[in-house]
């Protein structure tokens, strides 16, 4: 319990109707989850908004409701409390209630379009290696040092993740790595939150259904940047151009890295390149994945951790699920496994499995783009997909509510029609069979957009697919 009165010290309050003298048992956004004593607080969402469920939740248990706007009559013994923002709201006074987990613990952020999934999990893999009680928090999963809990997202909701960084400082925990979506900086989910260290992968193009302009997709990444402390550090690197602009007004202590010009090696077994002095050796491949390792090392000796120490741990971190995972048929034909969802990523990953393949592989791809999300997508992955691919098997990716074959052919708008090197396959289980046929010894089967996901979205509907366990059959 907490009195209600100190968990608003630092909202930005217009008006208070009733008592804030009074316990608070819990603070949700959800009104089905409150319960007795709890705080509501009412939040305008895209679908949704909270406002509408404000008697609901005071049938379920709420003595308090925080809102921006209301039309509802108010009872006598339930506190209104008005604010400006109540996305802010959300995230203060839940931050109050569970004693800011964050400043009890080192918290870095990881954020950009590509390889924060990655990132996170190399950063965890090195500190639990190492020995120190960490927590993660990723698309895949989130885990407490060997406990691990399921995922409901890239970034949570501020109710969900500051419990569970409550937790994680319970059970000992010295660090927390988590990935910050660009929806979660903008919808405030990380607000007041205490970032001890921030890592910046790169910005590309994705989420445009959403923030609509790329300058719009840049500004939520440098307001989280613009949001750190002078006791924290920001590491990116300089082959990005538009670091400079994203970093540019933070406060945190700024540390640049490159990887131009640096020796490189790769194939199916892993990557090897010299920095720093060192050479590293890591079970990931492709190019961006040493971006993301060197990023982490960086990361890691600026909180301390000896370079001896990290470069000994590395070769032990295993690639996260569905990220550029390799297998190998009983017919010697290799799957490869990768979560490639925009353009950059899939013209970054098809390159590095040109790279790897054995000699004369052909590659075939199949690949998908999402529906309701950003359509602006689908021909330029499609353009890369065929330029890259010996042969493409355009399919299925979470088309929730449009049609799958629409989705196809906004995909393939803009290539050569009548061409026998693609064909198009909704049903994403039939596509992976037509890409299996059309293989031979040696050849590399590119399964792109679905990584570690267990489900394929089809209207409202999950249906449980994998990409992964389709290949393993396969492989058995």
């Amino acid at each position: 319990m907490k009195i209600l009165s100190e968990l608003i010290n630092d909202l930005e309050i217009i008006k208070i109707d009733g008592d804030t003298s009074k316990n608070i048992s819990s603070v949700h956004f959800d009104s089905r989850h409150q319960e007795k004593q709890s705080a509501f607080v009412a939040i305008k969402g895209s679908s949704q908004n909270g406002h509408n469920f404000i008697d609901e939740a005071i049938r379920n248990g709420a003595t308090t409701i925080v809102y921006q706007e209301m039309d509802q009559k108010k009872l006598t013994d339930i506190t209104y409390i008005r604010v400006k923002d109540s996305r802010i709201a959300l995230a203060s006074l839940v931050q109050n209630f569970y004693d800011n987990p964050s400043k009890k613990l080192r918290l870095v952020g990881v954020t950009g379009t590509n390889g924060k999934t990655t990132t996170v999990t190399v950063l965890f893999q090195l500190f639990k290696i190492l020995g120190y009680p960490s927590a993660l928090f990723s698309t895949i999963e989130n885990k407490i040092n060997d406990q691990t809990y399921v995922s409901s997202g890239t970034t949570p909701d501020p109710v969900t993740l500051t419990s569970f960084l409550n937790q994680a400082v319970n059970h000992g925990c010295q660090y927390a790595f988590m990935e910050c979506s660009s929806h979660a900086i903008d919808q405030k989910r990380i607000a007041f939150l205490n970032f001890a260290g921030a890592i910046l992968t790169n910005l590309t193009h994705d989420h445009l259904d959403y923030h609509k302009t790329m300058k719009a997709y840049g500004e939520s990444k440098k307001a989280f940047f613009d949001a750190l402390s002078e006791d924290a550090v920001a590491v990116t690197n300089q082959d990005e151009d538009i670091n400079d602009y994203i970093l540019s007004e933070t406060k945190a202590k700024k540390y640049f890295f490159s990887l131009k010009n640096i020796d490189m090696s790769q194939s199916m077994e892993g990557l090897r390149f010299r920095y720093d002095g060192e050479i590293f050796t890591t079970k990931l491949i492709g190019t961006f994945n040493a971006y993301n390792i060197v990023g982490a090392y960086i990361l890691a000796k600026l909180f301390g951790i000896s370079k001896h120490d990290l470069i000994q741990a590395i070769p032990l971190v295993r690639p996260p699920a569905g990220r550029m995972e390799i297998y190998k048929s009983k017919t010697n034909v290799y799957g490869i496994i990768d979560y490639a969802h925009t353009p950059d990523a899939l013209e970054q990953s098809l390159n590095t499995v040109r790279e790897i393949a054995p000699r004369d592989a052909k590659i075939i791809t199949v690949v998908g783009s999402s529906g309701q999300s950003d359509s602006l997508k689908r021909p330029l992955m499609g353009k890369i997909a065929y330029d890259l691919s010996d042969y493409i098997v355009f399919s299925s990716d979470n088309p929730r509510n449009e049609d799958p074959e629409q989705i196809l052919k906004d995909m393939i708008r803009d290539l050569p029609s009548n061409n026998d090197k693609y064909v198009r396959e909704s049903n994403r289980k039939k596509a992976v069979d037509l890409a299996y046929e059309r293989a031979a010894p040696g050849d590399v089967i590119f399964l792109a957009g679905k990584g570690h996901e267990n489900y394929q979205i089809i209207g409202e509907q999950k249906i449980p697919y994998s990409d992964r366990e389709e290949w393993k059959i396969r492989a058995q």
